[in-house]
């Protein structure tokens, strides 16, 4: 009787020979990647360095590195404030565009007619419009002598006019319905797993509509729900026309802060620093996102759930 002999296992690839057989996926990957390089990575090493730099009077910067700058940043009430304001308007402006959009995308998911189409392409007809035009076109609206206080006027429910412009509160308005196409778009994308069949299943075994709302439909639409905040909230962060054009130069933002400190004080390190918080800020909003995400997926899919 014989005996079987146990074969080695075959040796690694070489390097050389691994780095050859992953010569195409590099080469395509190799242009993204240097446009990365060149329009992302490298400005954003420009803005770090030039916050590290110190400004002096008349728009002249000394070239050093220091944490000086951030310093006087963090330390200046005024751009607390600015920073409290903008977080504000990111916070009003999703939650309102969440609100508002929700039912939509939620009837385009659901409905079967055969106008879907056209509806979709109305619901996302605004993108065809520049922002700033939508945006002068909310200044004609909430104005003093704009549609809105003109007809409040005529019908006697008010009498002096209302201040919706020039404040956070036109700023907020407009923001939401600029940003509802892209929350329906969202939304829409991920709410893959909604099926009517399940509503009607719960439905058959005694759910009410407000029990398959809360226990079928917010669930399997949560992640759309997600994505749409973080993409609406990350947009009203980074905002400048809108704030800009409603705000009246009474709303202050960081977009609107950095412009002005880069173009008309010509301070650019503080520019630069504001620039790196707001990207700051940035990542910590996708890393909420991502939690709130992994604490969706365990609680409703039972994966962070202990087995017995």
């Amino acid at each position: 009787m014989t005996t079987a002999v146990p074969t080695a296992p075959a040796p690694a690839a070489p390097p050389a020979g691994r780095l050859r057989r992953h010569r195409p996926v590099l080469l395509l990957l190799a242009p993204g990647a240097l446009a990365l390089l060149l329009t992302y990575a490298l400005p954003l090493v420009w803005v770090v360095r030039m916050a590290l730099n110190r400004p002096l009077d008349g728009g002249a910067i000394l070239q050093t590195v220091t944490l000086s700058t951030f310093t006087d940043v963090l330390a200046s009430s005024h751009y607390w404030n600015v920073i409290g304001q903008t977080l504000q308007l990111g916070v009003l402006t999703t939650v309102f565009t969440l609100l508002l959009s929700y039912p939509v995308a939620l009837f385009l998911a659901r409905t079967t007619s055969r106008w879907r189409s056209l509806l979709f392409a109305l619901a996302v007809a605004p993108l065809l419009i520049s922002s700033v035009a939508r945006t002068f076109g909310w200044m004609a609206i909430l104005g003093n002598q704009g549609v809105v206080n003109k007809t409040l006027l005529a019908i006697g429910v008010i009498d002096d006019p209302l201040r919706l412009a020039n404040n956070m509160t036109g700023v907020v308005i407009a923001s939401t319905e600029i940003y509802m196409p892209f929350a329906i778009l969202a939304m829409l994308a991920g709410f893959g797993r909604l099926d009517p069949e399940l509503e009607r299943a719960a439905a058959s075994l005694g759910a009410g509509r407000f029990a398959v709302l809360r226990r079928v439909v917010l669930p399997l639409t949560a992640p759309g729900v997600l994505t749409a905040s973080l993409l609406v909230f990350v947009l009203s962060l980074s905002g400048y026309v809108t704030p800009r054009l409603i705000g009246g130069g009474r709303v202050f933002v960081l977009a609107t802060e950095i412009y002005d400190e880069a173009m008309n004080s010509l301070n650019w390190p503080v520019a630069a620093v504001l620039s790196v918080l707001l990207l700051l800020l940035f990542g910590l909003v996708v890393a909420v996102h991502l939690w709130a995400q992994r604490v969706l997926e365990a609680r409703f899919t039972g994966r962070g759930r202990s087995t017995s």
